[in-house]
């Protein structure tokens, strides 16, 4: 590690979680250069929906590359882009035919947020953008001014401004409506907000710490933006591309946001790909005014085809995902109540789909010390939240029911290590 410590800036970060070097991955399992295995519940912060180096998608990658086709594109029609869009109107886009035309940006999330937020505010001409408690939405600056972690809002180094927090679902407490509390800073002109350009909300707030908004919420927070003419922004960057099940996170709640920005797992291979969906009356770009040296990166475009053909013609993949979740869910549960001490459990559960959390609120250094005890036995998996108090379960998509119930047994293990609670103990049921 010592070339790593040498040369690499302080900034770096997951691999101060993950003190190991490695070298080759398959599926759900990843090893290290002493030929280590470790079971993968972090997918590349969400990157890696199909898991590592998925061969339906690497077949196709290795078939373009041997024809020599067309790497690098900037935003000129090629083949392979031509057949993405085809693919992506007919698995994902075709219950919305023509209601979205697709932004192609470069090449990360944040480049998708930053032209979303440009539009809204060239289709409306206001500047201020309404965002949520807990939100994230990246590190460049636009991006920036609407996350809310302070730690990454201290390194901009200049005034973060045209952006105005709201407490996101459940912030307050179950018994306050936090849609009715931004409608009545609306409706008041002595509140101080002013009409904003858009609201740009997650539906689960990965990063945020695993933070899941009612469907019943984002139906009344779409419902209020139609009704002040204000854009609705859906960042389905990291909890989009079937994350919750299906491949919008949204499609469940009944809405239909005016942008959507992807990235991620939108390659299907881990490759940089990020773009933004608006409806088509917000077009309102002018040739070359939004750029990107990397938005025709064609080889993502390869893979992000075979992602879509192989896994979202029809709804066999989705029940995949449900089931897999629901094994998810109910062995968190189970973890909680066994956990339980005297009615009062360790961590609060929160999830949808295959994205679930353990938050360890009212003591958050004991996230770290599972992920920590996790690491040692064999489990990649990473924290989230304000606090880093929250451990959030991302494993790929494709996980098998085997190796994903073998993560959970280790996860299981790491929280009696962290909870200074012994397994015999557990498996005895004396907790």
């Amino acid at each position: 590690m010592e070339i790593f410590e040498r040369m690499e800036s302080e900034v770096r970060g997951y691999c101060r979680s993950f003190p190991a070097v490695f070298a080759t991955a398959q599926g759900s399992i990843l090893k290290d250069e002493d030929d280590r295995e470790y079971i993968d519940f972090f997918a590349g912060a969400g990157t890696l929906n199909y898991g590592h180096n998925n061969p339906v998608l690497k077949k196709r990658i290795l078939a373009y590359l041997e024809k020599d086709g067309l790497l690098h594109g900037l935003d000129m029609a090629t083949e392979a882009k031509r057949k993405l869009l085809e693919v992506i109107e007919e698995t994902v886009l075709w219950r919305w035919k023509n209601k979205y035309k697709i932004q192609f940006t470069g090449p990360t999330g944040t480049n998708a947020v930053e032209a979303a937020l440009k539009l809204a505010r060239k289709v409306t001409g206001r500047r201020n953008v309404i965002s949520f408690t807990n939100g994230f939405h990246g590190v460049s600056l636009g991006a920036l001014a609407v996350t809310g972690n302070q730690h990454f809002r201290n390194g901009a180094g200049v005034p973060l401004g045209n952006a105005t927090f709201m407490p996101y679902d459940g912030y307050l407490g179950p018994e306050v409506d936090t849609v009715d509390h931004l409608r009545r800073l609306l409706q008041d002109k002595s509140s101080g907000l002013g009409l904003p350009a858009a609201v740009i909300v997650e539906t689960v707030q990965g990063e945020g710490g695993v933070n899941t908004a009612s469907f019943d919420w984002l139906r009344r927070l779409q419902g209020l933006c139609r009704e002040y003419d204000i854009l609705l922004i859906v960042d389905d960057i990291q909890v989009g591309c079937g994350r919750t099940g299906t491949f919008f996170s949204f499609e469940r709640a009944g809405i239909l946001p005016d942008i959507i920005t992807l990235s991620k797992s939108l390659s299907g291979y881990g490759l940089p790909m990020s773009i933004v969906l608006l409806r088509g009356e917000h077009d309102l770009w002018k040739p070359g005014e939004h750029s990107g040296t990397f938005r025709g990166n064609n080889l993502a475009f390869i893979s992000a085809t075979g992602a879509m053909e192989e896994y979202w013609r029809g709804l066999d993949f989705t029940f995949q995902i449900e089931e897999q979740g629901q094994l998810m869910d109910s062995r968190v549960r189970e973890m909680r109540d066994r956990f339980s001490r005297a009615g009062e459990a360790p961590f609060e559960h929160r999830g949808r789909g295959m994205i679930h959390g353990l938050a360890f609120e009212k003591e958050p250094s004991l996230a770290r010390d599972v992920t920590k005890a996790a690491f040692k036995r064999g489990l990649v998996v990473e924290t989230s939240g304000s606090e880093g108090q929250v451990v959030k379960l991302l494993p790929p998509l494709t996980t098998g029911k085997d190796l994903l119930e073998a993560g959970l047994d280790i996860l299981e293990e790491s929280v009696g290590e962290a909870l200074g609670t012994d397994k015999a103990k557990i498996a005895g049921g004396m907790v």
